[in-house]
């Protein structure tokens, strides 16, 4: 199936479409054209009794509405367009289930016009040495090579040679294609002087600019594929994936499963020049940033775990975990809750504090100062590392024109467009109709359909958008309203439960009621934000086309800006919750905040929110990852394509009882056969937009979680092989894309890394009690030291001055005068009791100093390495100066030699 039946020319492009059983065409075989046998003897069908030609009249219709007999006709205009390009085209006979194949191929003469057209560079005949760094940078190379080979795949350097004898290494210069001037370039042999990506995206450029005018006016697959007149359009895998010859006769296809897509290589780097050669340069470009942030989330990961083994290590040191779990001192705080909720001591949270102190420590401070820095290294390390891929894959010359030599209409613009042309006709015919009648006159007609001319549209206006922008805002504001209402609706939740858990009579569930509600609540929160993100991903697709986008690279970023704003928002809204919101406006014991009237806000627990923060960040970011990992990448995929499977063998069998297509059974699957049960192809998108939400797990609460590097270090590890597999074993094989950077995600991921800056200082100050201790023990210790730290951090309450019916109906806790809450106001016996007291502004100075401090000392830092590391190296500077002057040499050289 790789090949034509000749068995000479090669396959470049499928095209295939479902043909309806009640339509009869007349019986062809394997009709094959090769360019110069014209299409339109095929241009009569027939139907049902019925015949329609090609030409017919054009009317006004409904895309959904297309007959057979129209697609039919819309087809056979189209593969003449192709012909007429000068591809040639071979028809499968009519599988079983109704689906038939058009294989196309690209012969030498289009082939060499449309690379010389898109400028695409071949190797010519000289080749320039790698310059090698000396001295000691010399020799830390030679150390890192010699490190690193064992990690290297096994996969050929394919513009990279080694001199065996001097083992000095040569790159292959190349030069955009001319075809009067085969003598420059390194050619073998026309049939493998482009790899097979190459031959399938300028074949897919030709089908996308071709026209279909007949019965109605279209342009390109795309817009064919969505009027539904073809099922789909995609390269050819290289075959099958799995080796069954020597090692040295694998495809590249084998080579990828097998030195990429397999678990059992989990230690070695990716090939990504090999990943680009088969899916090109944006998926290469993906996988490469992939791999990237995955090696550089190394150091932090490393560095985590010291930071939460210093907890460990130093917990028992910790003074204000020790008072907190120190009975002696019979600290009885005020109830949780109205009416049911008793008296408890705060030893009770001993192990909530312990916990707490493994997450908020010195450490961390510095812990989340170098995260702020690494952010900025990782960034500048991708710019130097796309500017040597942008090197090794000649992607430095590439323009924005080349990178689409003609921008394609979406099929639903071009439809929007269409439809005002034919009102506007109408109109205007009704005005010419007017204007006849009123004068009596010809000429006046005349001026009208002139005018006519004049006024037809080329593209939309602001008008014609306009009800898809309000539709946009309209819905963006609902969901952001929906996203804070799941939100709430969660903390509803766990306000209820805790007045209802507690009155459960037993003791020891009464100890545990805080931890219960705590867990369910954020289980609960967890389901919810993978829900939304589903739904959310729905939406965002239907509001971009709504706004009807003119190109597909315009409704790309329009999608990924407003996929990226919902997604992001769905998931860190509970997180923002917790971090900043928790306890800040529950009030005080005797003037709390209600909800709903009898239902008091939630309040954090002594040793503050953070663990609970830290508790809320892993399950969302753990369960997120795995749950996607498992079930959306591997079970909804494989489920697909068993589905598209099933539903071609229940054809075969139909076929069979009908005694039709014997011949058919007999015959081995071919290769598009296999592809088409495959998964279409649907971008890198959702990839992208997964990598980029943990991007910001990592980086925007790093300070209350610092093992979410090393998570997701783990889950990138499995997640490169996944991917892997995935796009080499259940999709079909994606058209090779040209594009120099990763885009606008590159801006999203700058965005993440200064608005973290931000984040983990408020972290700091207002979430962990790290400016709090700091400030007891600098200010108010007697002896310099944290002892009395907790004494100080609560206030009293006196339970006289409970409001009616909200003091514990019954207590276990005999003889309390004064119970104690987390705040710093002052006592009861005070002329202003209960206001905030002095500490407490003091400690707010101190919190709002410290986000100032933090946050100008990590930008400033970030900016001072962004400084001194340059985007492009110096080495990758003088090589490129080098190969041009070499590549001009070279060509001056020849041109005197031609003369």
């Amino acid at each position: 199936g790789l090949f034509f039946s000749d068995g000479r020319r090669k396959v470049d492009y499928i095209l295939c479409y479902k043909s309806k059983e009640r339509r009869a065409f007349k019986h062809r075989l394997s009709i094959s054209s090769n360019g110069g046998i014209p299409l339109q003897s095929l241009g009569r069908w027939e139907a049902e009794g019925e015949t329609v030609e090609a030409g017919g009249p054009a009317g006004d219709i409904e895309d959904s509405k297309l007959t057979e007999e129209e697609k039919a006709l819309m087809r056979e205009d189209f593969e003449a367009g192709l012909v007429e390009a000068g591809l040639q085209i071979e028809r499968d006979k009519e599988r079983p289930n109704g689906i038939r194949f058009i294989r196309l191929h690209i012969p030498w003469p289009i082939l060499s016009r449309e690379a010389e057209l898109q400028k695409i560079k071949v190797a010519v005949k000289k080749k320039c040495e790698l310059r090698k760094r000396t001295g000691i940078a010399g020799l830390w190379d030679s150390f890192v090579t010699k490190v690193n080979t064992p990690f290297q795949p096994d996969t050929p350097d394919f513009d990279t040679h080694k001199d065996s004898e001097t083992r000095i290494h040569f790159k292959t210069l190349k030069h955009p294609f001319i075809r009067d001037k085969l003598h420059l370039y390194d050619i073998k042999s026309t049939e493998t002087l482009f790899d097979n990506a190459t031959r399938s995206r300028i074949v897919a450029e030709i089908i996308s600019r071709t026209s279909c005018r007949q019965p109605y006016q279209t342009t390109g697959i795309n817009s064919l594929i969505a009027r539904r007149v073809y099922d789909s359009a995609f390269p050819l895998h290289d075959g099958s994936f799995t080796r069954r010859g020597r090692k040295d006769q694998r495809n590249d296809r084998q080579l990828l499963h097998e030195e990429w897509a397999n678990y059992g290589v989990m230690h070695k780097y990716q090939p990504v020049d090999l990943i680009r050669k088969y899916f090109g340069e944006q998926i290469g470009l993906y996988f490469a940033w992939l791999g990237v942030y995955t090696q550089l989330l190394i150091p932090p990961s490393v560095l985590g775990i010291i930071v939460f083994l210093y907890g460990i290590f130093t917990v028992d040191d910790n003074v204000p975990s020790q008072e907190t779990c120190n009975d002696s001192l019979n600290i009885t705080m005020c109830p949780l809750c109205d009416g049911v909720c008793d008296y408890w001591h705060l030893s009770t949270v001993c192990s909530l504090a312990r916990a707490s102190y493994l997450f908020d420590n010195g450490a961390t401070v510095l812990f989340a100062i170098f995260m702020s820095l690494w952010a900025a290294c990782f960034l500048e390390h991708w710019k130097r590392r796309q500017m040597c891929l942008k090197h090794s894959w000649d992607l430095t010359s590439l323009e924005d024109e080349e990178e689409r030599v003609q921008e394609e209409l979406r099929p639903e613009y071009e439809e929007a467009l269409q439809e005002k042309k034919i009102k506007l006709k109408a109109q205007m015919k009704k005005k010419a109709r007017a204007v006849t009648v009123g004068s009596g006159c010809g000429w006046r007609q005349i001026t009208v359909d002139e005018g006519e001319k004049k006024q037809e549209p080329d593209s939309l206006d602001v008008e014609d958008h306009l009800s898809g922008y309000l539709v946009n805002v309209a819905t963006l504001l609902f969901l952001i309203f929906v996203t804070f209402s799941a939100v709430f609706g969660v903390a509803v939740y766990r306000i209820c439960m805790l007045s209802v858990w507690s009155m459960n009579p037993d003791p020891e569930a009464k100890a545990s009621v805080r931890m219960t509600v705590t867990t369910t609540g954020i289980i609960l929160n967890m389901l919810v934000v993978l829900v939304l993100e589903e739904v959310y991903g729905a939406i965002a697709v239907w509001l971009t086309e709504t706004e009807l986008p003119k190109t597909t690279e315009e409704f790309e970023e329009r999608l990924i800006v407003k996929s990226f704003f919902l997604k992001s928002m769905n998931a860190f809204a509970p997180i923002f919750y917790v971090a900043f919101f928790k306890g800040r406006f529950a009030g005080r014991p005797g003037d709390y905040v209600y909800v709903f009237g009898d239902y008091r806000m939630e309040e954090c627990a002594p040793p503050g929110c953070l663990i609970e923060l830290c508790i809320q960040l892993s399950m969302i970011m753990l369960g997120k990852q795995l749950i996607q990992n498992n079930v959306f990448e591997v079970l909804i995929p494989k489920l697909k394509k068993m589905y598209r499977t099933i539903q071609e063998e229940k054809g075969k069998k139909k076929a069979s009882e009908k005694n039709e297509e014997k011949e058919e059974e007999k015959r081995p699957k071919q290769q598009f056969d296999k592809d088409y049960v495959l998964e279409p192809f649907e971008g890198v998108g959702s990839e992208y937009m997964e990598m980029i939400i943990q991007y910001g797990f990592v980086s925007l609460f790093v300070a209350s979680f610092p093992l979410a590097p090393a998570f997701a270090l783990l889950n990138n590890v499995i997640e490169i092989r996944l991917d892997a597999a995935k796009f080499v074993t259940e999709i079909r094989r994606p058209d090779a894309v040209r594009c120099k950077d990763i885009g606008i995600w590159y801006n999203i991921l700058c965005g993440i890394s200064k608005f973290s800056v931000i984040t983990n200082a408020f972290v700091i100050s207002f979430t962990s009690e790290f400016v709090p201790r700091m400030i007891y023990q600098y200010m108010y210790s007697t002896n310099g030291t944290l002892n009395g730290y907790t004494d100080h951090s609560l206030s009293y309450f006196n339970v006289s001055d409970f409001p009616p019916g909200t003091a514990p109906t019954t207590t276990l806790i005999t003889g309390v005068s004064v119970c104690r809450y987390k705040d710093y106001r002052d006592p009861p016996w005070k002329p202003d009791a209960y206001t905030q007291s002095k500490e407490y502004w003091s400690v707010l100075a101190a919190k709002l100093a410290f986000v100032i401090f933090f946050q100008n000392l990590a930008m400033f830092l970030s900016m001072l390495v962004a400084w001194m590391i340059p985007d492009v190296p110096r080495t990758l500077r003088e090589q490129l100066k080098k190969e041009n002057m070499m590549l001009m040499e070279f060509l001056l050289n020849q041109d005197q030699e031609a003369q």
